[in-house]
C-alpha cells in the first residue's frame, strides 16, 4: 500500500496536544504545564490545546471532533497525545478520513493510541509510536535524552537514528499530584542486554503493531485489513502495558497473530522491554527479572513457531517503560540481526 509523506514541522509551527483517550492533564495539571514548557524549549513548537485536552469524561464524538479539527487546521503541523487510556476504540469510527487524507500530519502516541495509529496506517498515513506529554515529557528533572532525540527526529529533522540501550529503566514514576513528580524520576534500575534471535541477517521494512492488549481489541473489532499480506516484509512492533499481563497471555495473543498470518508475513519482530510493576503491584527485583525473561522466552518461541526466518530482538525501550524511544509507525526500521543493531528512519 502507498504511504503519504507528511512534511515536518518547523520551529514556530503549531502542534495540537490532544487527549483522544484519558484526559490526564485534568488530574495532573502541573505535570502537563511542565510538559508544554519543555515542548516549546526542546522543539520550538507552539502547543495548542483543544476543548477536550483537559476534559474528563468527554464523549467519543467530542474527542473525535478535536482530532478532526486538528487535521482540518492547516496551521497545525502535528498531533501529540497527552496519554493513553482504554476506550479510544470508540473514538476511531468518528475520525474523518477525508480530512486526514487532505492534510496528513504526524501523529504521536502509544498504548491506547494504537487504535488511532492503526487507523491512520490503514489510510496510508505513517505516525510514531511513543510520545506522551503526561508520562514522557512532563515528569522528572528533565526529558530523557533518547526521548528528546527521537521526538525532535519525529517532529522536525526526519533523520535516521540508531536506537541504543539507555542503560536504566523505570516502570512507573511518582503520582502526578506528588510534588516530586516535577523534579524526580521514578525508581530506576540497570537494564539487561537485548536478546537477539533468528537469522544473523539485516531486515528493513515498514512497521506496524503496538500495545498487544489493544491489538487484540483491533482484531476483534475487525479494524485490521483482511489480508495480512499488507505486512509482507514488514517489521512488527509489540509491547505490553502497565496492566502487567502474564507471559502466557502475551503468548496467547501472539499465537492469535500467528493464526491470522501476521507473524508469517513480517520479516522482523521488535519486542519492547515490558513493565513488571505498577502503583499497586511491586515484585522484588528478582521476580521482575524472571517476569521479563519469561515474556522474552515466550515471545521468541511463539514467533519462531510461525516464522523461523524472522529476526527477533527483545528489549528495546519503546513502550511503557522510561526512558522511551519514539519509533516510526508505518515508517521504516532496520533490524540488523547480523550485528545486533537497530535503526529507525524518521523521514
Amino acid at each position: 500500500m502507498a504511504f503519504a509523506h507528511p512534511r515536518k514541522a518547523r520551529p514556530g509551527d503549531r502542534i495540537a496536544v490532544l487527549s483522544p483517550s484519558f484526559a490526564a492533564p485534568a488530574v495532573g495539571s502541573a505535570v502537563h504545564e511542565q510538559a508544554l514548557r519543555r515542548l516549546r524549549n526542546i522543539a520550538g513548537l507552539v502547543p495548542v490545546e483543544f476543548p477536550t485536552t483537559r476534559k474528563l469524561d468527554a464523549t467519543a464524538r467530542e474527542r473525535a471532533a478535536d482530532l478532526n479539527a486538528a487535521f482540518a487546521d492547516p496551521e497545525i503541523r502535528a498531533v501529540l497525545t497527552t496519554s493513553g487510556g482504554d476506550d479510544q476504540i470508540t473514538v476511531v469510527p468518528h475520525l474523518d478520513a477525508e480530512l486526514v487524507a487532505n492534510d496528513p500530519k504526524p501523529f504521536l502516541g502509544y498504548s491506547d493510541n494504537t487504535n488511532l495509529l492503526n487507523r491512520l496506517w490503514t489510510l496510508g498515513v505513517p505516525g510514531y509510536y511513543g510520545g506522551s506529554t503526561q508520562v514522557q515529557l512532563g515528569p522528572g528533572p528533565h526529558v530523557d535524552p533518547v526521548h528528546e532525540r527521537s521526538l525532535r527526529a519525529a517532529l522536525l529533522t526526519g533523520e535516521r537514528i540508531e536506537l541504543t540501550e539507555p542503560g536504566e529503566s523505570e516502570d512507573i514514576g511518582h503520582d502526578w499530584n506528588d510534588p516530586r513528580a516535577l523534579s524526580e524520576f521514578g525508581e530506576r534500575e540497570a537494564t539487561e542486554p537485548w536478546t537477539w534471535a533468528g537469522p544473523a541477517e539485516s531486515r528493513t521494512g515498514r512497521t506496524w503493531g503496538g500495545c498487544v492488549e489493544v491489538l487484540q481489541w483491533l482484531l476483534t473489532a475487525g479494524r485490521f485489513p483482511v489480508d495480512p499480506a499488507v505486512l509482507d516484509g514488514g517489521v512488527l512492533l509489540l509491547e505490553t502495558s502497565e496492566e502487567l499481563i502474564p507471559a502466557r497471555e502475551f503468548g496467547w495473543i501472539l499465537r492469535s497473530l500467528g493464526e491470522r498470518g501476521i507473524l508469517r508475513a513480517v520479516d522482523a519482530v521488535v519486542i519492547a522491554r515490558p513493565p513488571t510493576s505498577n502503583f499497586t503491584v511491586r515484585p522484588t527485583a528478582e521476580q521482575r527479572r524472571e517476569n521479563r525473561a519469561e515474556q522474552r522466552d515466550t515471545a521468541i518461541s511463539v514467533v519462531h513457531a510461525y516464522n523461523p526466518d524472522a529476526v527477533v530482538v527483545v528489549g528495546p525501550p519503546f513502550g511503557h517503560t522510561r526512558p522511551q524511544w519514539i519509533v516510526p509507525y508505518g515508517g521504516f526500521m532496520t533490524v540488523d540481526g547480523a550485528n545486533g543493531r537497530l535503526f529507525a528512519d524518521y523521514g
